[in-house]
């Protein structure tokens, strides 16, 4: 399910994209499926890059911690070529807003919130420069929904959610394409400690990438953000229950 934006589309095929998180997950997979779709150059960007699953033509490291002023900065000077910038990297503690250490509450909102922005705000004159482009955030179906035990998370991708929604709103003026991507648990390292079903990582980015070529503004990948996303009209504690009553 997508939201469409008649406004701006995007064309993959001779973009340069930039990959955060790109070392494992869904960030392979966004690696990959876009050189697949005929991107010259993937700026696979990783605290820790060059892994062995990304040795592929047209892929290129790139050190960057997105809670790092200096390498975010660094990066934006490096990959000055990039027309599609994909905010992928995430953390989560599961952290308990009550009980949690708050040092783990604000790490998840240093990088989820903060760290995107920062990323955004270094790269939007670089895509403003080559044309436009397109930022996509890979958000969560939790933007949206509260979670026992993780609940800084939460937060952090609720946060998220709206600095996508003010991004768009204030990159429309320079032909910038901002898209939300949501999406429930799937099968990566991300979610290895959750025992619920999960998704196939490869077709989350196969949504995700169809959505923006499409000019979406947002990207539902699967039926539990769906389901979710319908949800918010009406009264939380209905949701809320059945989140409880299926993970407790």
């Amino acid at each position: 399910m997508t939201t469409p934006n008649t406004k701006h589309t995007t064309r993959i095929e001779g973009a340069v994209a930039l990959v955060t998180g790109a070392n494992r997950g869904l960030g392979s997979h966004f690696a990959r499926q876009l050189l697949e779709r005929g991107a010259t150059r993937v700026y696979a960007a990783a605290r820790r890059p060059g892994p062995v699953d990304l040795d592929l033509p047209g892929v290129v490291p790139l050190r960057l911690d997105i809670t790092d002023e200096d390498e975010v900065r660094a990066a934006a000077a490096t990959a000055a070529d990039v027309t599609l910038l994909v905010n992928n990297a995430g953390v989560t503690h599961f952290t308990s807003l009550l009980t949690a250490d708050l040092a783990a509450v604000r790490a998840e909102m240093d990088t989820n919130f903060w760290g995107t922005l920062a990323v955004v705000r270094a790269f939007a004159p670089v895509l403003t420069a080559n044309g436009g482009g397109t930022v996509l955030n890979v958000l969560s179906a939790q933007s949206w929904h509260a979670s026992p035990g993780n609940n800084g998370y939460h937060a952090s991708k609720a946060a998220q959610w709206a600095l996508t929604n003010g991004l768009r709103m204030e990159l429309a003026g320079r032909g910038t394409l901002v898209t939300g991507l949501h999406l429930g648990a799937v099968d990566t390292d991300f979610s290895a400690s959750y025992d619920g079903p999960k998704g196939d990582p490869a077709a989350t980015v196969r949504a995700a990438l169809d959505g923006i070529e499409a000019g979406a503004a947002e990207v539902l990948a699967d039926d539990w953000s769906a389901h979710v996303k319908k949800s918010l009209s009406e009264d939380p504690v209905r949701l809320h229950d059945e989140i409880r009553a299926g993970i407790i």
